[in-house]
């Protein structure tokens, strides 16, 4: 997928989270560690969100790409956060799979709260 793919699927998982209730705190946030895609909040839990973008499940599903190596990475960056922010509150990682039409106009998306844990 393309950068611009990536950031389409992105800004629709941010979407599906804020009609959710969820509080979006940054999109794509990079540290020495890594980058998340977003960042939000749902009461005082604070989520890590891995987005995954995919036309079709040909090479396997979406959440199966959040390999170990990612996880790590992802755990790393989302202390750093923490720290950075100075927030001790319940924290999760997410996956949002988003399956795009062919024409990248319509999105299915399939949230998986608590995807992981590292």
């Amino acid at each position: 997928m393309s950068r611009r793919a990536g950031t389409w699927g992105e800004a629709q998982a941010a979407a599906w989270l804020r009609r959710r209730g969820y509080e979006l705190l940054a999109h794509s946030y990079r540290c020495r560690f890594g980058e998340i895609d977003l960042i939000a909040r749902k009461g005082r839990t604070v989520c890590f969100v891995e987005v995954k973008l995919r036309s079709s499940v040909q090479f396997g599903l979406p959440r199966e790409a959040v390999t170990a190596a990612k996880r790590e990475r992802l755990r790393k960056t989302a202390l750093y956060y923490l720290s950075e922010h100075e927030l001790d509150c319940p924290a999760r990682f997410d996956v949002a799979e988003i399956y795009a039409d062919s024409e990248g106009k319509e999105a299915r998306i399939v949230y998986w709260e608590n995807a992981f844990e590292v």
